[in-house]
């Protein structure tokens, strides 16, 4: 195929209009990680029942690609914080985290994970998971239903992907 480059067309135009589609390879690159998110999930009281139940036949995480958890935190690169986090836990967790490989994303499912819950003003809990990392998506409810799950899942992807 010759490729004649219009007067005003620039050379990504010129492709475009003869079916070639033009990216960089950063773009490609986080298609691809926001496309098969490996989730690591640390878990504790009615969340990870929750969490459960999206992997099960009724909701099906496996049609989003998201339903390889894993066991290993340096085979995973999604961390999903599922309840509260108690003190005594919070160098466990933190350590897990550290231990996955960049990048890596966190997800704070349910209002233990994202503030506390109805234990935030106890001596034993954390205030959010956000006090030991990052959080990238704060997933509300208690327990948050699998379809909440899933929307959150699914903003993740736009993040990673860039999309606005």
């Amino acid at each position: 195929m010759v490729l004649k480059q219009q007067n005003s067309d620039s050379d990504v135009e010129v492709l475009e209009k003869n079916g070639v589609t033009v990216t960089t390879f950063e773009k490609l690159w986080n298609w691809g990680r926001a496309h098969s998110f490996w989730p690591l999930s640390y878990g504790c009281n009615c969340c990870p029942i929750e969490m459960m139940a999206a992997g099960a036949s009724r909701f099906d995480i496996a049609r989003y690609g998201y339903e390889v958890f894993r066991a290993s935190p340096r085979q995973a690169d999604l961390l999903i914080v599922a309840g509260p986090i108690t003190v005594k836990m919070a160098p466990v967790v933190k350590r897990v985290y550290e231990q996955m490989p960049a990048p890596k994303w966190v997800i704070a499912m349910g209002n233990c994970a994202t503030s506390g819950g109805p234990f935030r003003d106890g001596y034993s809990v954390l205030a959010g998971a956000d006090k030991l990392f990052d959080v990238d998506v704060y997933i509300p409810g208690c327990p948050p239903r699998p379809e909440a799950l899933f929307h959150g899942l699914l903003e993740l992807k736009k993040q990673v992907e860039g999309v606005k």
